[in-house]
């Protein structure tokens, strides 16, 4: 049972998989095919069960926006912007800019349909996992599992489209055409789904079993219901992962996001998982030669001096060499773009861009320079890292703070990561005030997380995202737009208004 998230790929099992379980579907009201998976010859043996689960996680690896698609989030957030041979023409610059509309494509797309191809699977999954001849305590757990990722789906559509319509159990296409519900009756879906996953799932860690577990639910909970500002709900949840003692800090920061270093990693709660041959990406090719990705001077300049002071006052910064006495973590997350890359071995590689950098700086963080060079046969299979345990003290910190002020709780979980060792960055000052430690706070995930998707989500419940984005110039000197009005949510795809006349548009669409 184990192996079957990571290794059922190289089996030759995902192409039946994805014909009973997945489909080829292009919109999410392209249903998977009923007739199909409820024949009399599935849904009969624990191999059929573990099929259809793995069906299930594989929409994590088959979703471009799940995956790969989260790094383009950072452009979005300002802390990046689009590789320099698409600047300011593929579909993410553009949204960046605040061109976004129904018609928009990319983004605004792939969310909403890969997210609702997601659910579709898991609602499958639900409907038909008690007629398998299995266990009651292996149902249970299955059915946990598939829980966990359903809210996870609708977690994504929540935070990008507020309110959306909600279908927990199978529907026939000319059956989903719903109205849109509340977005708070979609969160205490999410909500009653990670409760009943968290009920459900074994308190063991992650990383060694490839599938959820309670910390995975839990983690993905108190998310939740801090971007919802329950802050007593968020630390409590999260405030249960860290006395548990299931997940610790990894202590080789660049490692936690490279192949090497991820089987049995404490840190990582949940991730999308791949193996080579069969279960590959291209996250080596988009980042290490295609240069999707330019971080923007802005995200550099957020990392500290080893002092534990911002660059601004700190007497250790210096303007000439802006890799003296940094944070670790700047480096192990941006680099020149002219630097070359060191392998293990001392080998001296050059990255050999297809393009220059918008920015001077190119990601660190997520390349495995193990694999360069680089070409179109080059198979990455570093997981992405969805929940990790650096979130959940960072999310507690945060909530907490809100809560009740910044007690030696708030203290100690910050200074725990930032003192993660080959990190080893100084506590931050005592005596701050609830609004000192929010700012650090703040600073913390962006440092924490650069690169990894979380920065829009963060400045857009910050309610930065109106102010921080419209004061960002792209080259050309094209100055970004962000509207409080109407970019705090995508609109819905023209293709589903299309389809579906009783989903209304957000406002101002």
């Amino acid at each position: 049972m184990n192996k079957y998230i990571k290794h059922i790929m190289t089996k030759g099992l995902l192409t039946g998989m994805l014909v009973l379980c997945l489909g080829s579907c292009k919109k999410f009201l392209d249903k998977n095919p009923l007739d199909q998976i409820s024949s009399p010859t599935f849904w009969k043996t624990q191999k059929d069960a573990d099929l259809a689960l793995a069906g299930c996680y594989s929409r994590l690896t088959a979703s471009s926006f799940i995956f790969e698609g989260k790094t383009a989030l950072d452009i979005m957030a300002g802390d990046a912007n689009e590789g320099s041979q698409s600047l300011g023409t593929s579909s993410t610059g553009v949204l960046a800019q605040g061109t976004i509309e129904s018609t928009s494509g990319g983004l605004v797309n792939n969310i909403y349909n890969q997210s609702y191809q997601g659910i579709a699977s898991c609602n499958l999954f639900l409907a038909n996992i008690d007629k398998v001849a299995i266990p009651d305590a292996i149902k249970t757990q299955y059915k946990g599992e598939v829980l966990f990722l359903r809210a996870l789906f609708y977690f994504e559509l929540s935070d990008f489209y507020g309110g959306v319509p909600l279908y927990t159990a199978p529907v026939l296409a000319e059956e989903a055409k719903v109205k849109q519900s509340t977005k708070a009756e979609v969160v205490a879906q999410i909500l009653a789904d990670l409760d009943a996953a968290i009920a459900s799932l074994p308190n063991t860690d992650y990383s060694s079993q490839g599938h959820a577990v309670k910390g995975s639910a839990l983690a993905l909970k108190s998310r939740v219901l801090l971007y919802q500002e329950d802050w007593a709900g968020a630390a409590s949840t999260a405030n249960e992962i860290i006395t548990d003692g299931k997940f610790s800090l990894y202590n080789d920061f660049q490692n936690l996001f490279l192949a090497a270093g991820q089987t049995g990693n404490p840190e990582i709660i949940f991730s999308v998982r791949f193996l080579n041959p069969d279960n590959s990406s291209q996250q080596d090719i988009r980042l290490e030669w295609h240069g999707i990705l330019n971080p923007r001077q802005e995200l550099v300049d957020a990392f500290e001096c080893t002092d534990g002071l911002p660059i601004t006052t700190s007497p250790l910064y210096n303007p000439a060499n802006f890799k003296l006495n940094r944070d670790p973590r700047m480096l192990l997350t941006v680099k020149l773009f002219s630097d070359p890359a060191v392998k293990a071995s001392g080998e001296i590689v050059p990255y050999a861009y297809n393009g220059t950098s918008s920015t001077g700086y190119e990601p660190s963080k997520l390349c495995n320079v193990e694999a360069l060079p680089v070409d179109y046969s080059t198979k990455s299979e570093q997981d992405w890292v969805l929940l990790r345990y650096a979130e959940v003290l960072l999310n507690y910190a945060e909530a907490k703070n809100e809560l009740s002020g910044p007690d030696a709780s708030v203290y100690n979980a910050i200074n725990a990561v930032r003192a993660r060792p080959g990190i080893d960055m100084p506590p931050i000052p005592s005596g701050l005030t609830k609004e000192q430690m929010r700012a650090r706070i703040w600073n913390e995930r962006r440092v924490e997380f650069g690169l990894e998707g979380l920065r829009y989500g963060d400045i857009k419940r910050w309610k930065l995202a109106e102010t921080y984005i419209p004061s960002l110039v792209d080259p050309g000197g094209v100055h970004r737009v962000f509207n409080p009005a109407k970019h705090y949510v995508f609109p819905f795809p023209q293709s589903e208004i299309d389809v579906n006349p009783s989903l209304e548009q957000n406002p101002n669409y």
